[in-house]
């Protein structure tokens, strides 16, 4: 006897019938970064397609993505002065602080913030320095205060992204402390000390200044410990979880779904996607297809949420189909 499995492969009809994981636009969140200043869109060099925004310049491009049909951004923001324990990130006139209200002025989109120190830092890191060390418990307070003025700004959810041991509950407390018990938290609990991060750290300008983050963020080889990181997150109380990079942590993503049943978000990070820019443009691949590969085999594995710079150009193929 013949197993004849190609029968529900013959053509694209029965395909699409039986296609088991099909991408949405709903599953998509875009980055942006915004900046200080007046009448600025400048295109991110190692990030082609993606743009600094002034907050002026936002409207432009949160119009498109809501008519596209996204229904979330995730906000970064590039700060106009640093110091040493990363002020600017929680100050009331704080350019994150300042793009949200901005945002929720003109749309309805759900607004994450990324919570981080990195680019707000003099030197770099993502928490505050003793002794050339990032102490984790000295950073906490500084991490809730942040995740605090954002949730003041407007934002619907708060990403932590600094690894640091018990930030989860600290923020948690806080803005339950201060009336803010529906502001949920995307914590980004799997985050691993990756080289796919290099044009993030142009686009944010968050380099470290000296070492790595290697004591805090967590090391490649790893997966156990991710579990581990996943669970202690969920238990101070994160809404969703996150396995950061994507495309090279697919594992880890299966290993989050199958364990946990809290939704799962993954960035598809700046390294991934400069890679298929860059062989795209030698014509090495077809953009198109694969970023559609790389994309529904992060959700196959089991996201349920892709953070991704690809996000307009999907969704505006995903809208013309």
């Amino acid at each position: 006897m013949i197993y004849r499995t190609r029968r529900t492969r013959i053509n694209e009809n029965i395909r699409s019938i039986v296609r088991e994981t099909v991408l949405n636009i709903e599953d998509l969140i875009y980055p942006i970064f915004v900046v200080e200043g007046e009448g600025i869109k400048e295109e991110i060099p190692s990030l082609e397609g993606n743009f600094r925004y002034s907050v002026d310049k936002l409207d432009e491009i949160i119009k498109e993505i809501e008519e596209l049909g996204i229904r979330g951004v995730l906000i970064f923001g590039v700060p106009k002065y640093k110091d040493e324990f990363g002020t600017s990130a929680y100050v009331e006139d704080g350019i994150v602080q300042k793009a949200v209200r901005r945002i929720k002025e003109i749309s309805n989109l759900f607004v994450i913030t990324d919570v981080c120190m990195c680019q707000y830092t003099s030197h770099g890191h993502c928490g505050i320095i003793k002794n050339e060390y990032v102490d984790n418990d000295s950073t906490l307070e500084y991490i809730a205060k942040i995740a605090l003025s954002h949730a003041k700004a407007g934002a619907d959810m708060v990403a932590p992204s600094d690894m640091m041991d018990g930030r989860v509950k600290a923020i948690r407390s806080l803005l339950d402390e201060n009336g803010f018990k529906n502001v949920g938290i995307m914590s980004y609990s799997a985050k691993y000390a990756s080289s796919f991060y290099g044009p993030f750290r142009e686009a944010a300008d968050s380099k470290p200044q000296f070492g790595d983050r290697r004591s805090y963020q967590m090391d490649y080889g790893n997966i156990r410990e991710a579990m581990r990181e996943i669970e202690y997150d969920i238990e101070e109380g994160a809404d969703i979880v996150m396995v950061k990079p994507a495309l090279s942590y697919l594992d880890v993503i299966r290993w989050t779904r199958d364990r946990f049943n809290h939704p799962i978000a993954a960035y598809n990070v700046s390294g991934e996607y400069a890679m298929v820019k860059a062989a795209a443009k030698m014509g090495y691949i077809d953009e198109e297809k694969i970023v559609f590969e790389i994309l529904t085999s992060i959700k196959r594995a089991g996201a349920d949420i892709i953070i991704t710079y690809h996000a307009l150009d999907v969704a505006r193929r995903l809208k013309s189909r």
